[in-house]
C-alpha cells in the first residue's frame, strides 16, 4: 500500500559536506574517471590561483603507488589563523565549508578560476583520508581528515623554519566506495597541466608517477604562442610566427595567440580564467566576429580582389587557423557549475574591438601574411558553396526515406536508435557474410569497397562527392561538418569492421580520420568503436578456440596438449569466415570484442592525424621508427 503521509519529517537535511558525498556529480561531474581526475584539478586550481596572484611559481604532482595523490605548491599557505565566525581555524573552514575560500571578498584573488568556492572542501570530502601541511609564519602546520570530518585539530610539526618559505601540501586517498576507479591516469592528468603550464607563462608543473617512475616537467615562458607552436607541429604554416594580440579594460584582460596553416581544419581553444571553455562564450564570439571583419574589410579594400564573386563567411575564414584565447575577467559568469561557457557580455566588446584594431595594423604592416589568408578564406567561401550544391542533392529526399539510403546497406528493423548499431564492413564478400551473420532486428551492416579519401588532405566539397563516403553520410543521418547534428544519428554505436592486416589497419585510420575531421561529436560523445576478429581458429577434437594474436595462439596449442591432432584455420581476412563464424566472433553482443574509441587527448589525437595522414613525411618516418619496436610481424 502507497504510503500519502507526506510531511516534515519527510524532508532531509545533509548538513556540511553530507550533500557532497550524497550527490557527488553535481560537484565533480560524475564518478567516473573524468569526476576521478577532477579532484586534483580542484586542488591544482588553488595553487594556480596562487600563481594569478604572483604568489605561486612551481606546483608539484604526484601520483603514489598506495593510491595517494600529492600537490605540492610554494604559494602563500592556506591562512591558519582562528576564523573570527566559525571558531576553528581557518584552514579547517576551508576543507569543511562549502562556498568558503578567497574568492569571495574580491581582495585575496583579483582573478580566480575557483570562483564557486567548493573546489577542495569537495575533494576532502569524497576522500578516504585527506592531509594538509602548510609552512607559514615560519612554521610546518598539519592537519588531516577522513571523509570531510577532521581526525586530528591543526598541530605545529616544526618551528622556527625560515619564514620566507611557504607553501601548501595536500594528500589525499579518493575514496573507492564513491568512484567507479580510484586509479588516477597518468596521460589523463598531462593534458590538464601541460595546458595550464601554457596558459600561465613562467609556471613550472611537474607531474612524476611513482607506478612506473614516469614523469614531466611544464614550464613554457613563451605561454599560450608557445601553445600555438605545439599544435600547429607538424603542420605548414602560413607565417613563420604566430600573431600574438593583447589588450582588455578594467578587470577584463586578453591575449590571443593565432597562426593559420595549409590544413582544413579548424582548430580554436579558449580559456576563461584558465579554464578550458569547450563550448565558448562570448570572449570567442568576440573574437570570430572581430576576424571575418578584419578579412572581408581587407578583401574589400584589396583592389586585387575586386573581381571576387564570393564574400567569406565565418568558417570559411576560420580553415586552417589555430588559436589559442585566453581571458582573465575579475568576475566571470559561468553557465552552471560546469563553466564550459563565458557569458559576460561585455567582454565580447572588449576582445573584438582590440582584435579588429590590431589584427588590421598587421594586415597593413605584412601584407604577403594578409594575402595568403584571404586567398584561404575565399577558396573556403568557394569550397562551402560547392559543398551546399552537393548537400542540395543529398537533401532531395530525407535520409531516413529507405529510397535515400544507399544501396549496400541492409538496414535494421527496429526504429530507436538508441537501440541500434551499424557495422561499416571492408569489402562485399565480408559484408555479405556480416548480412547473413547479423541480428537484424538492431545491427545494420553497410559495406565498403577499395581504399576512401583521405580526409587530411581533402577540403569538405570533395569529401561530400567521394563515392566511397558519400554512403556513410547518408546512412548515418547526421549531417557533415559544421551541419553535423548528432540528435538525428541513427545508430547508437558505428562500428568498423575491417581485416586484421596492414590494409585493414589502413582502412580503418582513415575511417577514423574521417569521423574526427567531420563529424567530430561522433568520436567525442563515445560512439565509435572498432571491431576485433580473431586472426585464427585452433581446434582439437570437439574443442575450438578462436584466438586473437600469435602468441596467444601458442599459449592455445600448450594449452590442447601440442600439435599433434590440432588444426589452425588462419584467417588472412574476413571474407574467409562464413556467417556463422562472424556472428559468434565479431557480431554476437555476448561475445564480441569490440574496442572503444575516446579521446582523452584532444589535441595530441590532432597531432597524432596530422602525423599520419597529412602532407609532412619526415613526422610519419619518425613515428613509424620510434614504434617499430611495438610492432608484431606475422611471418
Amino acid at each position: 500500500m502507497t504510503d500519502n503521509n507526506y510531511n516534515a519529517s519527510n524532508i532531509k537535511v545533509l548538513k556540511g559536506l553530507e550533500a557532497v558525498r550524497k550527490r557527488p556529480a553535481m560537484y565533480i561531474g560524475g564518478t567516473t574517471e573524468r569526476g576521478l581526475h577532477h579532484l586534483i584539478y580542484e586542488v591544482v586550481d588553488n595553487s594556480i590561483d596562487e600563481a594569478l596572484g604572483g604568489y605561486c611559481d612551481q606546483i608539484d604532482v604526484i601520483i603514489h603507488r598506495d593510491g595517494y595523490a600529492t600537490i605540492v605548491d610554494n604559494g602563500r599557505g592556506i591562512p591558519v589563523e582562528m576564523h573570527k565566525v566559525e571558531k576553528i581555524p581557518a584552514v579547517e573552514v576551508v576543507m569543511t565549508v562549502l562556498h568558503a575560500g578567497g574568492k569571495f571578498d574580491n581582495k585575496s584573488y583579483k582573478v580566480s578560476g575557483g570562483l564557486h568556492g567548493v573546489g577542495v572542501s569537495v575533494v576532502n570530502a569524497l576522500s578516504e583520508k585527506l592531509e594538509v601541511y602548510i609552512r607559514k609564519n615560519g612554521k610546518r602546520y598539519f592537519q588531516r581528515y577522513a571523509k570531510g570530518i577532521p581526525e586530528t585539530g591543526l598541530e605545529i610539526l616544526e618551528d622556527g623554519l625560515d619564514p620566507e618559505v611557504t607553501g601548501t601540501t595536500i594528500r589525499f586517498k579518493p575514496d573507492s566506495s564513491i568512484f567507479e576507479t580510484t586509479d588516477f591516469s597518468f596521460d589523463y592528468l598531462s593534458v590538464r597541466l601541460r595546458e595550464l603550464a601554457f596558459l600561465n607563462r613562467g609556471v613550472k608543473i611537474s607531474l612524476y608517477d611513482e607506478r612506473n617512475d614516469k614523469s614531466h616537467l611544464f614550464k613554457y615562458d613563451g605561454g599560450i604562442n608557445e601553445f600555438v607552436i605545439y599544435l600547429n607541429a607538424n603542420k605548414k604554416p602560413l607565417a613563420a610566427e604566430p600573431l600574438f594580440i593583447e589588450g582588455g579594460r578594467d578587470d577584463i584582460q586578453f591575449e590571443i595567440s593565432l597562426q593559420y596553416n595549409e590544413s582544413y581544419q579548424e582548430n580554436i581553444l579558449s580559456f576563461a580564467n584558465n579554464i578550458n571553455t569547450i563550448e565558448g562564450g562570448t570572449h570567442l564570439s568576440g573574437f570570430k566576429a572581430a576576424l571575418t571583419r578584419t578579412v572581408n574589410t581587407y578583401i574589400r579594400n584589396d583592389t586585387s580582389f575586386s573581381k571576387e564573386k564570393v564574400t567569406p563567411q565565418g568558417s570559411d575564414i576560420r580553415e586552417g587557423l589555430t588559436a589559442v584565447l585566453s581571458v582573465k575577467v575579475g568576475d566571470p559568469q559561468f553557465e552552471g557549475q560546469t563553466k564550459t561557457k563565458l557569458q559576460n557580455s561585455d567582454v565580447e566588446s572588449v576582445v573584438s574591438s582590440v582584435v579588429y584594431e590590431k589584427m588590421m595594423i598587421y594586415f597593413e604592416e605584412h601584407p604577403a601574411e594578409a594575402k595568403a589568408i584571404c586567398l584561404k578564406a575565399l577558396l573556403g567561401a568557394r569550397s562551402r558553396e560547392a559543398a551546399r550544391k552537393a548537400r542540395d542533392l543529398t537533401r532531395r529526399k530525407s535520409v531516413l526515406d529507405s529510397g535515400s539510403l544507399p544501396g549496400k546497406l541492409a538496414d535494421c528493423s527496429i526504429q530507436d536508435p538508441s537501440q541500434t548499431e551499424i557495422f561499416l564492413v571492408e569489402g562485399d564478400s565480408a559484408g555479405g557474410s556480416a548480412k547473413m551473420g547479423r541480428d537484424r532486428t538492431f545491427q545494420a551492416i553497410l559495406a565498403l569497397w577499395g581504399k576512401m579519401l583521405n580526409t587530411e588532405k581533402a577540403r569538405i566539397d570533395k569529401v561530400l562527392d567521394n563515392e566511397k563516403i558519400h554512403p556513410i553520410i547518408m546512412a548515418l543521418g547526421a549531417g557533415i561538418g559544421q551541419e553535423f547534428d548528432i540528435t538525428n544519428l541513427r545508430y547508437n554505436k558505428v562500428i568498423i569492421m575491417a581485416d586484421a592486416d596492414v590494409d585493414g589497419q589502413h582502412i580503418a585510420t582513415l575511417l577514423l580520420t574521417f569521423f574526427f575531421r567531420y563529424m567530430r561529436p561522433l568520436v567525442e560523445e563515445g560512439h565509435i568503436y572498432i571491431a576485433r576478429p580473431p586472426l585464427f581458429l585452433v581446434s582439437k577434437g570437439k574443442s575450438k578456440r578462436y584466438v586473437y594474436s600469435m602468441d596467444e595462439r601458442d599459449k592455445v596449442i600448450e594449452e590442447f596438449g601440442g600439435s599433434k591432432g590440432l588444426h589452425i584455420q588462419r584467417y588472412k581476412g574476413l571474407g574467409e569466415m562464413n556467417a556463422d563464424q562472424l556472428w559468434e566472433t565479431t557480431l554476437d553482443p555476448e561475445r564480441r570484442i569490440l574496442t572503444a574509441v575516446r579521446i582523452n587527448d584532444a589535441i595530441e589525437a590532432d597531432r597524432m592525424f596530422t602525423i599520419l595522414m597529412g602532407d609532412d613525411v619526415e613526422p610519419r618516418r619518425a613515428f613509424i621508427e620510434e614504434n617499430a619496436v611495438y610492432a608484431e610481424i606475422d611471418v
